[in-house]
């Protein structure tokens, strides 16, 4: 089972995806502020309603961009956790087909590779008053 992720915007998705690319479950909720305190215990539950645990996912599909600044660097901190502690290929999927461009790349994706987010602009960050 392949697990998808989406946290750029105020409702979150999570998405199951069997190895053969058909949808098996999806899960979204209203995350907005809340989602560095909710992801990890909304996955885990997710994957226990499914009968399923972190460790017996075959990879990880990430939402990588444009979108939310803290969204994307909080969900892809959690998919490269993820990947990284149960030795996961993760793929990252941009645009409106991120789903199925992810699962594409995610075909030649490697354990020990990781997204990054793309935030499609430079981020607005308050400059020094030193």
């Amino acid at each position: 089972m392949i697990l998808a992720l989406r946290t750029d915007k105020p409702e979150a998705e999570l998405y199951l995806i069997d190895n053969a690319g058909h949808g098996v479950s999806k899960h979204t909720w209203e995350a907005h502020r809340q989602l560095a305190g909710t992801l990890v215990s909304t996955v885990q539950s997710f994957l226990h309603a499914n009968d399923l645990e972190a460790s017996k996912l075959t990879g990880l599909v990430i939402f990588t961009g444009s979108g939310s600044f803290t969204g994307l660097r909080i969900g892809t901190t959690v998919a490269n956790t993820l990947a990284y502690a149960h030795a996961l290929p993760i793929a990252s999927g941009e645009g409106d087909d991120w789903l199925a461009d992810g699962l594409k790349r995610l075909q030649a994706a490697q354990p020990g590779q990781y997204a990054t987010p793309k935030y499609g602009k430079e981020p607005n960050i308050t400059k020094s008053k030193a």
